[in-house]
């Protein structure tokens, strides 16, 4: 299964991209990663002839047979650099229809960022595969920033099996 990931963090070492790649070591999974801190901020007037990294954006998302979320949670909301890329897809084709996998993780839960995320997706007409909002932090990583807690792992096996069912 092909997935293209969408992380909240730009952070190389955020707790977010550890997820990213512990969905990445899931069985059957080909997974590449948009880069979103590529994106301008939105603005409809681009959006007539979209700069090269939004086209770019749009066709990882044709090409791959179900997008993935992760998010943390900033404020009691959503990272803006995730909502700007997902604003640049609102009036786009590609992700209609398309599976999207959302697991929001932050120390206090993330359950606003989820429940925010997971409005913008469905309005989208994205098929939401709900992977919960987690309690979850940089001291649930070991010392080479990968995820050894044992219910995130089990969340990400779950996530990525019911999206490929």
């Amino acid at each position: 299964m092909k997935l293209l990931a969408m992380s909240g963090s730009l952070r190389a070492t955020s707790s977010t991209a550890a997820i990213v790649r512990a969905i990445a070591q899931s069985e059957g999974v080909e997974l590449e990663h948009a880069h979103i801190g590529d994106l301008p901020h939105f603005s409809p007037d681009l959006d007539e002839a979209p700069p090269a990294s939004v086209l770019a954006l749009r066709a990882a998302i044709a090409a791959a047979d179900a997008v993935v979320v992760v998010t943390q949670e900033y404020a009691h909301g959503m990272p803006g650099t995730l909502k700007n890329a997902l604003d640049w897809l609102v009036s786009a084709a590609e992700p209609i229809d398309k599976r999207v996998l959302l697991i929001s993780a932050s120390p206090g839960g993330a359950a606003h960022a989820h429940a925010q995320f997971s409005e913008v997706l469905r309005t989208m007409s994205m098929r939401l595969v709900d992977g919960g909002a987690h309690v979850f932090s940089r001291s649930k990583l070991d010392s080479s920033g990968e995820v050894v807690d044992t219910a995130m792992l089990e969340a990400v096996r779950d996530g990525v099996a019911r999206l490929s069912a």
